[in-house]
């Protein structure tokens, strides 16, 4: 297998861990003989220290000619003012939108290893395997946001679009779950 894969590290921990997560596709390739292209370009704080915007073009450029994007952990105190206009955060959502990211899939399992640590009784605990589907392009992320001196909104609108998509998405991958009880929550 050959891949391209872009690697945005960030900021904070995110080189640390990228760094690791890097040499483990490394081992991968050595392992099974794969061929890993890895270049790397800034993002978030690192970004916006180097060219006053926390995703460059770039590096969007790079992603968007990519097979995949390693993107690590983003942020820095020095930007968490919430009234900055620019935000290494911001990142994360243009990204989101630039390559049609609009899913985000959180599966969850359990292993026997937990169950007695755990403050939950073990029967509970055996069996458990759910995947979290999140919609990541719409609603409150891009939202419409106001604030004056007494008030703040943070509009959460979800187009029929969105909605549609998520829910297929999620239909699609409850389909591939044979012999596992789906339920879909309606809140």
């Amino acid at each position: 297998m050959k891949a391209r894969i872009a690697v945005l590290a960030g900021d904070g921990i995110g080189p640390e861990v990228v760094r690791e997560a890097v040499r483990c596709l490394e081992a991968i390739a050595r392992r099974h003989g794969h061929e890993f292209e890895l270049p790397e370009a800034p993002v978030g704080a690192a970004a916006m220290d180097q060219t006053g915007v926390p995703l460059p073009p770039a590096t969007l450029a790079l992603a968007k000619s990519s097979d995949a994007v390693l993107f690590g952990a983003i942020g820095d105190p020095r930007y968490s003012d919430p009234a900055l206009k620019i935000r290494p955060e911001q990142s994360i959502l243009q990204l989101r939108q630039e390559l049609g990211l609009d899913a985000n899939l959180r599966p969850v399992v359990t292993f026997p290893a937990v169950y007695d640590p755990s403050p939950l009784r073990p029967e509970l605990l055996a069996g458990v395997d759910v995947m979290v589907v999140r919609e990541l392009t719409g609603g409150i992320y891009f939202g419409p946001k106001t604030r004056t001196e007494t008030q703040a909104t943070d509009t959460c609108v979800y187009t029929v679009a969105e909605v549609e998509r998520i829910a297929r998405l999620a239909g699609r991958l409850a389909r591939q779950r044979r012999g596992r009880i789906t339920s879909v929550d309606k809140a």
